[in-house]
């Protein structure tokens, strides 16, 4: 058995795929499982103990695809799996040749013309078409253009992470249970952390940034948190942060009364080990805090245009303060509103948060 597994990125959605990797190596112990990624986070598929090898997608140039297709076709892959549910990735799934192509029913693909490129499709029930006759058949029925820009292939409210294990049912794999096989690299950030502290002396991450402006709560009351676990909970914080990002936890860090310091310069095996280390982390929904929830690292988040009951810390331990249901520009990158609905949470709406989720 020889199976892929296309997730090209982002750094959140493919650690919320780790688990059906892991489902995929319960069921097929024996079996050769790759992983094609982009480039730019072949250093999280690498971390990933299950898969034999990734395959990084470099480039968005012809030349970067054909080669990557070339590689992908060394292999006879009974199984090509895309959990992006992109036309790119439904094409490069198809181009690698594999027996069969999974992908997600045309109500839950991101890209519905990514459909056809499937052989084996988990027909699911469309949320909004309950009691009304199933139809899978792209070129008869699907998302109107209106419901795809409000809801992004109108989330259900399942979590992702059990989607992709549901996936897995084309494949004859019925397993729910969750688990992050990553590896554990040691961390010269980490180090530079202990040595800031004095020793192992707990702590707690922030991380202020988020690819989309969207999603980016306020680094003023991200400092004002800061300063209530310094005070309160006695937890000196570091300040994650990423390429571009630097002045925005600087922001933070001046915010914070002297509670926080910005972190080391990081890359992905560092904010593990970071995470594997901390007592908390506090964040909005990017890459950092999923990476969190996998190390088991308690968690508090801070959500406005995306849904935490599908994006969020899938463990109902880690409170998400969340403006979901009131937000006008869900899913997009920047609020179009003059009222931005994460202007709406308080301070105090998250340290209690934090006080819930440490007392736990």
């Amino acid at each position: 058995m020889n199976v892929l597994i296309v997730r090209l990125g982002a750094l959140g959605d493919i650690i919320h795929a780790v688990p059906a990797a892991a489902a995929l190596r319960e069921a097929f112990p024996h079996a050769r499982i790759d992983w094609l990624v982009d480039g730019r986070h072949r250093a999280v598929a690498d971390l990933v103990t299950c898969v034999d090898r990734s395959i990084a997608l470099e480039g968005r140039t012809i030349a970067g695809w054909a080669a990557a297709v070339r590689t992908l076709r060394q292999v006879r892959y009974d199984w090509a799996v895309d959990f992006q549910g992109l036309l790119k990735s439904a094409v490069l799934a198809r181009a690698s040749g594999a027996a069969r192509v999974a992908g997600f029913s045309i109500w839950h693909l991101r890209e519905k013309s990514a459909r056809p490129f499937y052989t084996d499709s988990r027909p699911r029930e469309d949320p909004l078409q309950r009691g009304k006759p199933w139809r899978e058949d792209p070129l008869q029925g699907g998302p109107s253009s209106q419901e795809d820009r409000l809801g992004r292939g109108r989330q259900d409210g399942e979590h992702v992470i059990r989607k992709n294990l549901g996936l897995l049912r084309t494949l004859g794999i019925d397993d729910d249970r969750i688990a992050f096989p990553l590896a554990r690299i040691d961390s010269a950030a980490l180090d530079a952390v202990h040595a800031m502290l004095g020793g192992d002396r707990r702590f707690a991450l922030i991380n202020a940034g988020a690819a989309w402006p969207n999603k980016r709560w306020l680094p003023e009351r991200f400092g004002a948190v800061a300063a209530f676990l310094l005070e309160v909970r006695d937890l000196p914080c570091f300040v994650l942060w990423g390429p571009g990002e630097g002045p925005l936890a600087q922001a933070v860090v001046e915010a914070s009364q002297g509670a926080a310091r910005l972190c080391p310069p990081t890359g992905v095996t560092d904010i593990l080990a970071l995470c594997r280390a901390a007592a908390l982390m506090v964040s909005g929904d990017t890459g950092p805090l999923h990476m969190a929830t996998a190390a088991g690292t308690p968690t508090v988040s801070v959500f406005g245009p995306t849904d935490p009951a599908r994006n969020g810390p899938w463990d109902p331990r880690d409170p998400a303060v969340s403006r979901f249901a009131s937000c006008r520009c869900p899913y997009r990158r920047r609020c179009r509103e003059a009222d931005w609905c994460m202007a709406d949470i308080p301070t105090s709406e998250v340290t209690a948060a934090v006080q819930q989720r440490l007392e736990r």
